[in-house]
């Protein structure tokens, strides 16, 4: 029997042999908290009072919310005018302010003490190009600049981009894991937020420098998207993307199965809607998970998973359910 980083690494490779389905994020250990994310995000907790981050956009974290999210209003928005970008916008210097290595001792330590034997340390770059467009200057000036002021849009495009690149390269370069799970929200659940083609003018081109730099030193792209992206998958794959966590059953993943052959793995699957509320019953649950095995799994190349972009549910039954669900599934089909 395979151990759960084996399985992993095999569930991925084009040829690969993996002996069972890969649980969700098994093999893996997420890893948030580094000093790139910690420089630019600050300390974040629920409840906490509104702030900003280096980028100045404010961020909120009520205490019935989950997560901590951006509040971008007409007032507050950083970005004014796209065309004076460079007035309202002082993007943070990742190189001078998060490079000195007594600042990541303390990561350091933690990736040390994972058993990377049986398991891949897994990174964290959140905050995508794409959603830090719309945290700059919320969804509708995005779009709507996008069409109006290419210029200016490709300018900031080009510098978010370079700053992602400075932020997975430290990472890459001091941590060494073997993941990073990348960020960037490309679509809602039934569709890409922009044409294909302006996706293909405008975002596209500024993952080429980190995700190759991320290809030269060995590390597996983990791209998060829990959107809509059949038109692009093509173009995911020739990004370097290794695997596109939070694929949603919106997309055909059958038809993109057969589409990609193993050239990039699949990994989600399965509605939170269904199967995280607080009301989910464990019927309801083990069937939608069930269901997913049954049609994706023959495919091969997928990791059945919650399509949040990081390990855990909500609601504790969630992966209580998930996660038995799966290990029924194979030992039934697999004997493992």
């Amino acid at each position: 029997m395979l151990n759960p980083k084996q399985n992993f690494l095999e569930t991925i490779k084009p040829d690969g042999k993996p002996d069972r389905l890969v649980k969700q994020f098994e093999g893996t250990v997420f890893l948030p908290g580094d000093p790139v994310g910690n420089y630019v995000r600050g300390e974040r907790y629920r409840g906490m009072p509104e702030k900003k981050d280096l980028w100045g956009t404010t961020i909120i974290w009520p205490a019935d919310v989950v997560a901590a999210m951006p509040h971008v209003t007409e007032a507050n928005k950083v970005i004014k005018d796209v065309t004076a970008w460079r007035d309202f916008v002082k993007v943070p210097d990742l190189v001078a302010n998060c490079s000195d290595q007594q600042l990541w001792i303390p990561y350091l330590e933690r990736v040390a003490q994972v058993d990377r034997e049986n398991n891949l340390v897994m990174a964290f770059a959140p905050t995508g190009l794409f959603e830090r467009l719309h945290f700059l200057m919320g969804f509708e000036d995005t779009f709507v600049n996008l069409m109006t002021e290419p210029e200016a849009m490709a300018d900031l495009c080009a510098a978010i981009g370079e700053y992602r690149y400075n932020g997975m390269k430290l990472i890459a370069d001091i941590a060494k894991p073997d993941i990073i799970l990348s960020h960037d929200d490309w679509g809602s659940k039934t569709n890409l937020f922009m044409s294909p083609d302006v996706w293909r003018e405008f975002i596209k081109p500024n993952y080429v420098k980190a995700y190759a730099y991320l290809k030269s030193k060995g590390v597996i792209i983990m791209h998060h998207a829990d959107s809509f992206m059949e038109p692009i998958v093509e173009d995911m794959v020739e990004l370097g993307i290794d695997i596109w966590q939070g694929v949603l059953p919106q997309n055909d993943i059958v038809k993109i199965q057969k589409q990609l052959r193993g050239r990039m793995t699949l990994m989600g699957g399965l509605d939170a809607a269904v199967v995280d509320r607080e009301d989910s019953t464990e019927r309801e649950i083990r069937s939608h998970v069930r269901a997913a095995l049954e049609k994706y799994a023959p495919g091969g190349h997928f990791i059945p998973c919650i399509t949040y972009g990081g390990p855990g549910t909500i609601y504790p039954q969630g992966d209580r359910f998930i996660n038995d669900e799966i290990d029924r599934y194979n030992r039934e089909v697999y004997g493992v």
